[in-house]
């Protein structure tokens, strides 16, 4: 028996490859492709690239521990949601996450730049914690991924200053919450 690789999952390895793209075109630029096409912060609404950056924020990463800790987690929990719930709803919600993420940092943090893909990643990490839900059950799982998961991100916004944007983690995992009870609900 031939054994061959397949491309399982279209959405999720065109996501990393592109981010990794977007990397790689971040180090071969010194930086500038991140901040013209590949980062979210204030600049003019007259600007087409304003609005091209709510969406393509998530694929620019800060550098390769960065991308790597992101696809890690969207190679892993990806797949299977593709799977379930098709490639064309999965890219929705990557492009929904992404747009609330870029528009909600625009507004109101107007001195720093917002780029990854870690908004995407806690969407997959409460839409997979949505996989068995049914109408009028709340599943355990998603009790403790809330608690866990978003829980640290709360401590962490408060507590520890870093470069993390604990607040798109957040609203991240709102977006695959409430899509994730929405196609889920109609499931059913």
């Amino acid at each position: 028996m031939k054994t061959k690789i397949t491309f399982n999952s279209p959405v999720v390895l065109g996501f990393a490859a592109a981010s990794l793209a977007a990397l790689v075109l971040g180090f071969l630029t010194a930086g500038a492709a991140n901040r013209l096409l590949f980062s979210v912060h204030r600049s003019s609404l007259a600007d087409p690239l304003t609005y091209l950056r709510f969406f393509t924020h998530v694929l620019g990463h800060s550098g390769w521990e960065h991308y790597i800790g992101n696809m890690s987690y969207l190679l892993l929990l990806g797949p299977a949601l593709e799977e379930k719930y098709g490639s064309k709803k999965l890219l929705g919600v990557i492009g929904i996450t992404a747009v609330v993420t870029g528009i909600v940092h625009f507004v109101l943090f107007p001195g720093t730049s917002l780029c990854g893909a870690s908004g995407i990643v806690f969407a997959l990490i409460l839409l997979t914690s949505f996989a068995g839900f049914r109408e009028g059950e709340v599943p355990a799982t998603l009790i403790l991924v809330v608690l866990i998961f978003i829980g640290q991100q709360v401590y962490e916004g408060i507590f520890v200053r870093d470069n993390v944007s604990n607040l798109t983690h957040i609203l991240g995992g709102a977006v695959g919450a409430v899509l994730g009870y929405r196609m889920n609900r109609r499931r059913r």
